[in-house]
């Protein structure tokens, strides 16, 4: 597989909504393993194939090397708890910069394997933050704009010096 170009932020394509994965083919995994490769190499836990200018509803996630990867085809939230907890996050699009955001800690999501077949699943936490976040970015929503206005500037301008 190959390790593919991030677009890095702010690329107007960061903020373009995903098309729905409509074919289930070699293609299709081999996009996927190459977004393995690429998010190993970054290093990250989570990337969509809007990271590599590809605009298609894909999700790479390794929230472990013992668990190991997981991939989702067009991926949407189902419902979501009250109950919302703060983590910090950050970006394979944006090398450096994290902050805190607030997001429900509990999520049932319905989503496609490699080969077409719908799955649901809950997910809590940790996996919840991190698939909520890729789904954003699947929709045109890139974190930052999950923070406060007077948070997105401060990082904003943080993150430029370090450039």
């Amino acid at each position: 597989m190959a390790i593919r170009t991030i677009l890095k932020y702010p690329d107007p394509g960061l903020s373009s909504p995903c098309e729905p994965v409509m074919v289930f083919d070699a293609a299709l995994r081999a996009l996927a393993h190459d977004l393995l490769d690429t998010m190993r190499a970054a290093p990250g836990v989570g990337i969509t194939a809007a990271h590599i200018g590809v605009f298609t509803r894909l999700v790479v996630l390794e929230l472990s090397r013992e668990t190991g990867p997981r991939f989702y085809a067009n991926p949407q939230v189902l419902a979501s708890s009250d109950e919302l907890m703060r983590h910090m996050e950050g970006s394979v699009s944006m090398p450096g910069a994290n902050d805190e955001v607030e997001r429900p800690k509990r999520i049932r999501f319905r989503y496609q394997d490699l080969d077409g077949a719908v799955h649901e699943e809950d997910a809590e936490g940790f996996y919840s933050i991190c698939m909520q976040h890729e789904i954003d970015q699947l929709d045109g929503i890139f974190w930052l704009k999950r923070l406060s206005r007077l948070k997105r500037d401060r990082l904003l301008r943080k993150w430029g010096k370090g450039k």
